[in-house]
């Protein structure tokens, strides 16, 4: 039953990302081409948002990685002197 249920969860996930990698695609590939008066270009934001996401994305995840494996370091090295003492 559990396999059932990751099966759909993995289903789900790569549905979302493939629509979310079609959309941003055609935002950043196509949609500069497009005339300024076209209606297509209501259904998306402006094209600084297209550089400036992914990099504040990318910066709160490596904030997140380092901030994560310093505590990981800090905490290892305070059991391991606990241990030695």
């Amino acid at each position: 039953m559990s396999q059932i249920n990751d099966k759909a969860v993995g289903a789900a996930l790569l549905g979302v990302g493939s629509i979310v990698f079609a959309y941003y695609s055609v935002w950043t590939l196509v949609i500069p081409f497009v005339d300024k008066d076209h209606p297509a270009r209501m259904l998306f934001p402006p094209q600084w948002y297209a550089i400036a996401l992914p990099v504040f994305l990318l910066v709160v995840g490596v904030t997140a990685i380092f901030g994560f494996l310093s505590f990981v370091m800090l905490k290892s090295s305070k059991s391991a002197v606990k241990k030695s003492t």
